[in-house]
């Protein structure tokens, strides 16, 4: 458990600058689950007047529900996390028209491989691209590259630039050095003749020429792809012109996820930090899967601590199925805003397949089999929800097995000391930024039980860290409360504290505001 801290901790480097729940929803039996995945959609192009001239739009890319993308007219491809040509076939070419977003949704395609081996070198080329337009998302993913070494040189001195443009520092405003980072600079002063040198551009230019090649190959085939698609797809509508016109889907209702109250904007120490919501999932009763004897009980002390120390508007969902999950995180779309904070806690069974190179996690809901995936939800399906809402920060806490599948890069450089953590001008850094993090137990099993099965090791060992806090606690130092919970209580236990890639993580915080 030391280690572990000493690692997260060597790992940060500090820059100073600049309610009640609602009732459960009901279920329809007529309701589709996969009307509620998230899926890449090509939208049409719109109509737009210039002067006396009429025109098309290109179509347009984005990352919605399959239901949300055939209700406006959008062509996707049924849910297929094993075929990364689905998806680059919708960003690709908004991509190479030079849409940062785009850009680097083709990066984390790239990355996370869909099926095939990553190419973490074509995925840099791309994350470059969009990172050299100020795209904050691309300039975090660029610098875990570098910090992990993934298609690139592993340099975290490089790593930390691309940091500190995300954040929107620079050197000048650096005032406290961590002594990992006095270590990177000066091991980087030391190789600055070194990186300066003929023989090292001229392998970087090689290199790069090589993954530049590559894409161009991809890129060729999936146009390729897409053109037969095209025209299957003028094939198709064909067809349905000459068939009778179906009813308009009728949206699946969502019910409320979210008591009707309109929970108060927190502030503290000056500062406005938003509306705080809690979406907190315990499933226990399972009908296939052995029964849990703590998620319930955890769930429901950990809604209390939220709702009245924290100020959060909770949303308890006990013993969900997998329609009633991607429902209530569908349903958060229309309830958050852009300065929002969203807390998900999911307590429950976990599991994770593998289909060739690709390995895929999952929480169990209630009506999981335990060989059928069927009824599975993918944890790529919960970061796909978390990209699509519109809240600033927010935050999963799992307590499952196979937790930490839901996200696979490093949590970003912290500090080396803890104290710092908790400063204004730490938190002054992080509140302008988006962010997508995930803390969980960090076990492949069942997390070990304490008090007669009444609660499980870590959930009590969060729960408390909570509860003893009596200001504005960063996320980062939560985790830190919590290794030290952990230390004396369940040192074997490996909890991981990570930043979410592809939901749109830009280097931001969480903040939990005792009141």
């Amino acid at each position: 458990m030391r280690d572990l801290r000493s690692l997260c901790l060597a790992a940060f480097v500090t820059i100073v600058g600049c309610a009640a729940p609602g009732p459960v929803p009901q279920i329809p039996d007529s309701a589709k689950v996969e009307d509620l995945y998230i899926v890449d959609c090509l939208l049409p192009g719109q109509v737009r007047q210039l002067g006396n001239t009429t025109y098309l739009t290109p179509r347009r890319p984005t990352r919605t529900t399959a239901q949300d993308c055939r209700i406006r007219g959008g062509e996707y491809v049924a849910y297929d996390r094993a075929d990364y040509k689905t998806a680059l076939k919708v960003w690709m070419p908004a991509a190479e028209g030079g849409d940062a977003d785009a850009q680097n949704s083709v990066g984390e395609i790239f990355e996370q491989g869909l099926g095939t081996e990553p190419n973490y070198e074509v995925a840099a080329l791309w994350y470059r691209r969009a990172a050299q337009q100020g795209h904050k998302s691309a300039q975090f993913n660029l610098g875990t590259l570098y910090e992990m070494g993934k298609g690139v040189p592993q340099d975290k001195v490089e790593a930390l630039n691309w940091y500190r443009k995300a954040w929107g520092v620079s050197d000048d405003e650096l005032t406290t050095r961590s002594s990992a980072e006095q270590a990177l600079l000066a091991q980087a002063q030391e190789t600055a003749d070194a990186r300066a040198a003929a023989t090292a551009a001229q392998a970087e230019a090689e290199a790069a020429k090589t993954a530049a090649d590559r894409a161009r190959e991809i890129a060729a085939k999936a146009r390729a792809d897409a053109s037969a698609a095209s025209d299957a797809l003028a094939a198709a509508e064909q067809q349905l012109a000459e068939a009778p016109v179906p009813a308009a889907p009728e949206p699946i209702a969502a019910g409320p996820v979210f008591s009707t109250a309109t929970p108060k904007v927190i502030e503290a120490k000056g500062k406005t930090f938003g509306r705080y919501f809690a979406l907190v999932v315990g499933n226990s009763d399972y009908v296939h899967l052995s029964d849990l004897p703590t998620p319930k009980a955890d769930a429901d002390r950990l809604a209390t601590v939220l709702q009245d120390r924290y100020g959060f508007q909770v949303r308890r969902l006990q013993d969900g199925d997998n329609v009633a999950l991607l429902r209530a995180l569908n349903a958060l779309n229309d309830v958050l805003e852009e300065d929002d904070n969203l807390l998900i806690y999911y307590s429950g069974h976990g599991s994770r397949r593998s289909a060739g190179a690709f390995d895929a996690g999952y929480w169990l809901p209630v009506n999981a089999e335990k060989e059928q995936d069927t009824f599975w939800l993918p944890t790529e399906q919960v970061a796909g929800h978390l990209a699509r809402i519109k809240a600033k920060r927010v935050m999963v806490v799992a307590d499952s097995a196979f937790a930490g599948m839901l996200a696979d890069n490093p949590a970003f450089l912290l500090a080396t000391d803890p104290n710092q953590l908790r400063s204004d001008a730490y938190v002054n850094l992080r509140m302008p930024n988006r962010s997508r993090l995930l803390m969980t137990s960090g076990v492949d099993a069942p997390v070990p039980r304490m008090r007669a099965g009444f609660t499980s090791v870590f959930a009590d060992a969060l729960i408390e860290a909570l509860e003893q806090n009596e200001s504005v606690l960063t996320a980062p130092a939560l985790f830190m409360d919590l290794l030290d919970e952990l230390a004396v209580r369940q040192p074997e236990l490996d909890p991981e504290f990570k930043a979410i890639k592809r939901a749109g993580d830009e280097i931001g915080d969480f903040f939990f505001v005792a009141r």
